[in-house]
């Protein structure tokens, strides 16, 4: 370092110590604007995916002209999420005072850890606990603790199971033995079985993905195996799946839909078209004692001969997308009855939306505005009780829906009559006893929302799986998804109930209690 007393006396030497120290000031001041401006870069980039957060929350929870679908949201949030985070990364790097801001804002928001989970405590001391001032030793004075949550990797084991044969020493005629397991002879327990279609149905990871994931622990076991394991739950859960839908066509009140299928056909070199049809049921929003359940029938077509076959005697209130292939279902011929159907207003409204997409769209936003102001009303009496659900319709959402007719009445006079206006009209008045319906019954929603909710898990499955091997898979399919998205509904683990429930149904359950396997009977038996 140098001091007064130690400066050189000669002018060239001053003059060189000068220079070095300029030198190394304008060094210090380069590095320091580097790192400023990487701030500043880092911290413009974050400005802007924190723009860009804000847009996609306000496409979750802002208007609903404004919405993205759920699933869509979710993968452009995860994305805009990671990189948020990779930047932030980069900022600790750069200015390490940051650091510590951000572990506190981790800490206070990111939730606490559940009580039921094992908890491993493990001490992290300095190597060297003598004072490194006077060399004595030091003594604990307190200490920071935290909570992290780790994993497990998946472990496989081999159960080995014995199952003794008995025998009357006596008579030597009888012989008694404990029931067999799922598959006899084969390799699964029933809880592996479980996994496995719950990773195909629930978390949409197919076959094949799978018979690699057990390739890298070592485990060679192909997918042909696997669809046969599938195969042989899918045969056992069946009599559940049948009392689920039995139950769901006892019901006074059912969403119905249908969504295609894919199914290969090899005699032809390529795929089918098949359709899943699906009634659901979801009576929460007005207090309503029955369980929600949801299930699935698989079908060659989307004809109108399969909903009469699946709705079979049915005669309560049917809410649709307003398919015509429903009509039939309504007819006062019919026999056992008709069934009363209530159209949605969420289709309807979609068309709006496409014409919404092409600006100046006065007409379309006009129509978006008053169908928000039905919407806002039942997102204020949603939960309660159908009667004072009809209640508030009557006097608030009635005047509004006979003043949106008189407006498309008057409207359609005055639009060219083969317009996408004209025809977004016309599908209302033509629907319109059924779009209504819901203003004198407390039971029935504005749209078919819950419907569209539960195909969304068949549409993922569908774009991963890409197509189902044949109209049996198909029909497996269509089981194993109804109980695991019924499971949803009731917030009971799949892969839990299925393990179970296929444990019981293999050790001959009687079928009198059959309804003890339900979700809902599971779900309260546990």
């Amino acid at each position: 370092m140098t001091t007064p007393d130690t400066l050189p006396d000669d002018v060239a030497a001053l003059r060189a110590l000068v220079l070095t120290a300029w030198a190394e000031r304008d060094a210090e001041r380069a590095e320091n604007g580097r790192l400023i401006e990487e701030r500043d870069q880092l911290a413009g980039q974050n400005d802007r995916l924190r723009h860009l957060l804000r847009q996609l929350q306000r496409m979750q929870f802002g208007r609903r002209s404004e919405k993205l679908d759920p699933d869509q949201f979710n993968l452009a949030l995860e994305d805009l999420e990671q990189a948020i985070a990779a930047s932030e990364a980069e900022q600790e790097k750069a200015d390490p005072a940051l650091r510590k801001a951000l572990s506190d804002k981790r800490r206070f928001g990111r939730g606490r850890l559940p009580d039921h989970l094992p908890r491993v405590e493990i001490v992290i001391a300095p190597e060297d606990t003598t004072c490194p001032c006077c060399g004595g030793a030091m003594h604990v004075i307190g200490e920071d603790c935290s909570q992290r949550l780790d994993v497990i990797p998946a472990q496989y084991r081999v159960i080995v199971t014995r199952r003794p044969k008995y025998a009357c020493r006596a008579c030597q005629e009888a012989v008694v033995q404990a029931p067999a397991r799922l598959i006899e002879g084969g390799l699964p327990t029933e809880r592996l079985v479980a996994q496995v279609v719950v990773a195909k149905y629930a978390d949409h990871c197919p076959l094949y993905r799978q018979a690699q994931i057990l390739a890298r622990q070592g485990i060679a076991i192909d997918r042909a195996t696997l669809a046969f394991w599938v195969g042989y739950a899918a045969a056992e859960i069946r009599p559940v799946w049948r009392l689920l839908r039995d139950e769901l066509l006892s019901s006074t009140k059912l969403f119905v839909d249908e969504t295609t299928a894919p199914v290969l056909d090899p005699g032809r070199g390529r795929t089918k078209k098949g359709y899943f049809w699906v009634l659901a049921r979801d009576d929460r929003p007005w207090r309503g004692g029955a369980p929600p359940a949801v299930v699935y029938s698989y079908a060659p077509g989307r004809s109108g001969e399969h909903a009469v076959r699946l709705l079979q005697g049915y005669t309560g209130v049917l809410q649709t997308d307003g398919y015509a292939a429903y009509r039939s279902l309504a007819d006062p011929k019919r026999a056992g009855g008709p069934a009363t159907l209530a159209f949605c207003w969420a289709h309807w409204r979609r068309q709006w939306f496409d014409i919404a997409k092409s600006p100046p769209a006065p007409t379309a936003t006009e129509a978006l505005k008053r169908i928000a102001e039905l919407y806002e009303i039942e997102d204020e009496i949603r939960g309660n009780s159908a009667d004072e659900r009809r209640a508030v319709r009557q006097q608030k959402t009635k005047p509004l829906a006979e003043a949106l007719r008189a407006w498309l009445e008057k409207t359609l006079a005055q639009v060219a009559a083969g317009s996408s206006i004209a025809q977004a009209i016309r599908y209302a008045l033509n629907r319109w006893d059924g779009l209504v319906r819901f203003l004198d019954d407390g039971r029935i929603e504005i749209d078919s929302n819950t419907v569209e909710r539960a195909m969304r898990p068949i549409a993922l499955s569908r774009k991963n799986a890409l197509f189902a091997g044949s109209d049996e898979g198909a029909e497996n399919w269509a089981m194993l998804a109804s109980l695991i998205e019924s499971c949803k509904l009731h917030n009971v683990n799949p892969e839990a109930y299925l393990t179970d429930v296929l444990t019981k149904l293999v050790n001959n359950w009687p079928n009198s209690r059959i309804a003890e396997l339900t979700p809902w009977g599971w779900s309260t038996a546990h």
